[in-house]
């Protein structure tokens, strides 16, 4: 018997029962055309289907250090291409013919290759820029350089072979005996003149020279290298290197003994270095455990200090003399339970491809700086260091009322100027300062947000800076690049068009690549020279695949915060096979922020929370909050300081009001909302706070009790009250409400997702929910991700099915996959070979 006969029987006994009743039904045609969630057209645009039809999507230069060229690679469905530009030739070639490379690399590997499907790997340019070299992985096996034993498991690799193609005569030659490098080991501090290479070891520093380094290269188990100890007082959680964070018990402790990462910054001439100690032995410590590692459950102890609590970690600044071989800590000391910020010089974008990059302090070899800030965070001191005295010198103070953010300083003519960003005035922007600390002037200014130094001309006096919101006619988040003089005159756009912008600038400040698109436009990129003079148009992304498949852009809206007057700006998923006609119910992605929101600004390869989720058969929003990006005003910026669990609510019900007025298609009787992590937490406050508008959530991850998340988001964005007792003790009072805490007010349907490794938001914070919930008596899902971490790693397509059925059973009606045991959307994806 089908559904249709089942509905005509169920249709007549009404009709019998209401005739005998003296009562009258109308029965809809919905009854028999029962709306069905499209599994089929979300299944279509799963992120292994995505990587088949948007390649790529943007210009990514690697500039090259004898001229003002670069190359870079772009990917389309035609295949990969190496290209090379002069901009000033104005010229852009393929660096070499495809088709040529795949033949003379197949007749030397004996294995077949063509144009559409060069694997390349490791492109660099010689140091004359004349040639290039390049390896390319074989389908022969050979042993391990570091194995003996063929037998041993993971003993085999594929052969690499390696290339040098000269850029002239289009030559090709294989470089004979190549025997591909290990790659640079992560624990390496290689200082600026590459005499010496710090490490740390079972919780003290190391070094080891330049020639034994290269041993440690080729092979980090050779027992004929030497190195040399230069601390011994280390110990565990007050270590001068790693402590061996993320990793859990067992291999903690196998681990301590090898050579593990010590971040120090080197002084230019490598004579000093300074390092950040951190004392964190009195910290609480945290647990997880992992149930599905083999053989026994393995437990992770960490240190994790939450909110309030009285047990800080103590920062301290250490400066070593090397040639010396000794050390001494600075007193940076100014404010109870500070913490402390080393600040690195920046890298020069020509050196990306350097494989050994030294790490050097911001400053010169007489003195480095540094930022300190108080635990409230509502004073910040951006200091530097005399080498020679060891004196501290606050340069630059910042006092408000609430939270305060700082940036790395740029420093002008080796520092005898500084350019500070700050939001004193409510707004981000440049500030000139002198050496001492002494205000010159305000760079930039006005209703608008700086975010970063792109580079900075000391010749010419210019800035190079990256803002948003100064074009009035554009959304306020689509950021552009300006150049502006030192004293704040002759600002101006360098990348002109409405879409949100982001630049790759060469090191002189010459010229940049500009990559521009909306979240609704074909991504786009051309080169541009300092004057914001295009140049010439380097790509287009190709969609046609994308499009074929179906796709259609998202559509950018605005609406009005819960105020009346402070404009949102959102974007708006709808189905593919939308039709206005219909009733479709509505789900909020969201995040609160305060460090970002979730609304995207340009086109995106990622669209499994969005899009895909629209497919089903939903109106999927993206909207900010009050309270949520800093790229705003300082005040929208803060707006949820002191409330922190509801700050953000009201706008989220007030975007989807203001919506399901204007669009007819939407059905605000039927509101779901979900997010990750904030957005875990802010999707089950809204069910709770709001619980007869939200009438569905899938809250993943999410922080519910922020008294037991990290003190440093918690106290930042609510808030801690520093109390300073008559004898001069200092403590910190916090209090927050929680999710918790109001779980009696459930009325919809929620699901409760979290890894149960979780070192990020404690998967305590999803059990406190659940555990009121059952007190409240409220029937609820739940989910633990067994083996995943904050981001749910590889179980990501799991839980997006989950939570794709839970919204497709409350919000559609779907209940036909409620008894099926396959997830046969996620099954068709994998190859059922065994293996």
């Amino acid at each position: 018997m089908n559904i249709i006969t089942k509905l005509t029987i169920c249709i007549q006994f009404f009709t019998v029962t209401a005739l005998a009743q003296n009562k009258t039904f109308t029965i809809t045609e919905n009854v028999v055309d029962q709306q069905k969630a499209n599994y089929q057209l979300a299944s279509r645009f799963s992120p292994n289907k995505l990587k088949k039809m948007v390649y790529s999507i943007s210009v990514d230069p690697h500039w090259l250090k004898l001229s003002n060229r670069f190359w870079y690679t772009f990917e389309t469905p035609k295949g990969k291409f190496w290209y090379l530009v002069d901009p000033a030739a104005k010229s852009k070639k393929l660096l070499f013919d495809n088709a040529k490379v795949a033949a003379d690399v197949t007749l030397i590997v004996r294995d077949a290759f063509d144009a559409e499907h060069l694997p390349l790997e490791n492109l660099k340019f010689a140091s004359d820029e004349k040639s290039i070299t390049f390896e390319l992985k074989s389908s022969i096996d050979e042993l391990k350089l570091d194995r003996k034993d063929k037998k041993t498991a993971d003993s085999m690799q594929k052969k690499i072979f390696s290339f040098k193609y000269e850029l002239a005569s289009a030559k090709l030659t294989q470089i004979p005996k190549f025997s591909k490098p290990k790659a640079k080991p992560t624990w390496g501090s290689v200082a600026p003149d590459s005499s010496a290479i710090i490490f740390s070891r079972n919780y003290n520093l190391y070094w080891m020279d330049k020639e034994n380094y290269k041993k440690a290269v080729k092979n980090d188990e050779d027992s004929t290298i030497v190195e040399h100890q230069l601390t011994k007082d280390g110990v565990k959680f007050y270590s001068y290197g790693s402590d061996g964070d993320g990793e859990n018990n067992v291999e903690n402790e196998k681990n301590n003994k090898k050579r593990r990462g010590a971040y120090v910054l080197w002084s230019p001439n490598a004579r000093y270095f300074t390092l950040e100690r951190t004392d964190s032995r009195k910290v609480k410590d945290l647990w997880v455990i992992n149930s599905v590692t083999a053989g026994r459950p393995t437990l992770e102890t960490y240190k994790y200090q939450m909110p309030g609590e009285a047990e800080a970690p103590i920062d301290e600044v250490l400066l070593f003399d090397f040639p010396a071989k000794t050390y001494k800590k600075i007193n940076v000391a100014a404010f109870k339970d500070q913490s402390v910020s080393l600040w690195s010089k920046p890298e020069l974008v020509k050196d990306r491809d350097n494989e050994f990059r030294p790490s050097i302090w911001l400053g010169n070899n007489a003195r480095f700086y540094f930022s300190r800030s108080s635990r409230d965070l509502k004073r910040i001191d951006v200091c530097t260091v005399d080498i020679t005295s060891d004196v501290v010198t606050p340069l630059i103070d910042e006092r408000f009322n609430t939270y305060i953010e700082v940036n790395r300083p740029g420093l002008v003519n080796d520092g005898k100027e500084l350019i500070h960003w700050s939001e004193r005035d409510g707004w981000a922007h440049f500030y000139l300062y002198d050496g001492t600390g002494r205000l010159k002037n305000q760079i930039t200014k006005g209703a608008f947000h700086c975010e970063s130094i792109v580079n900075i001309d000391e010749k010419n006096r210019v800035l190079y800076f990256t803002a948003n919101g100064k074009q009035n006619s554009e959304d306020p988040y689509y950021l552009h690049l300006y150049s502006i003089n030192f004293d704040g005159s002759n600002m101006k756009l360098l990348n002109v068009g409405n879409f949100d912008h982001a630049s790759s600038m060469n090191d002189n400040s010459t010229y940049f690549v500009d990559n521009y698109s909306k979240v609704n436009t074909v991504p786009k990129s051309a080169l541009y020279n300092n004057k914001g003079l295009k140049v010439m148009d380097l790509e287009t992304t190709d969609l046609s695949l994308l499009m074929n498949a179906g796709y259609k852009f998202p559509e950018p809206f605005m609406v009005k915060a819960d105020d009346g007057i402070t404009d949102l700006y959102g974007v708006m998923y709808k189905p593919f096979d939308f039709d206005p006609n219909k009733k479709y119910p509505i789900i909020e992605y969201v995040y609160p922020g305060p460090q970002t929101e979730v609304v995207n600004k340009s086109f995106n390869k990622s669209m499994d929370r969005v899009d895909r989720l629209a497919q089903f058969g939903y109106i999927v929003i993206t909207v900010g909050n009050r309270g949520g990006n800093p790229s705003r005003s300082k005040w929208y910026h803060t707006f949820g300081y002191g409330n922190l669990r509801d700050y953000g609510l009201a706008d989220k019900k007030a975007a989807v009001e203001q919506l399901a007025a204007r669009f007819p298609f939407i059905d605000d009787q039927k509101v779901g909302i979900t997010g990750h992590s904030g957005g875990g937490f802010m999707s089950t406050a809204a069910m709770l706070v709001y619980p007869d508008f939200f009438k569905v959530a899938v809250s993943n991850a999410g922080n519910h009790d922020n008294s037991i998340y990290n003190r440093w988001w918690s106290e930042k964005h609510h808030g801690v009250k520093e109390i300073i007792a008559a004898k001069g003790d200092t403590t910190f009072k916090y209090d927050i409400d929680k999710n918790p805490a109001i779980a009696k007010n459930l009325k919809g349907h929620l699901l409760l997702m979290h890894g149960d490794v979780d070192n990020n938001v404690h998967p305590a914070n999803t059990i406190r929910v659940a555990n009121a919930l059952m007190k409240a008596g409220k029937r609820f899902d739940m989910l633990i991700i067994p083996g995943q971490r904050h981001a749910f790693g590889d179980m990501t397509e799991y839980a997006f099915w989950k939570l794709a059925d839970h919204f497709n059973k409350y919000l559609i009606g779907d209940f036909s996959h409620a008894n099926d045991v396959d997830i046969l959307e996620m099954d068709r994806e994998v190859e059922q070979n065994g293996k």
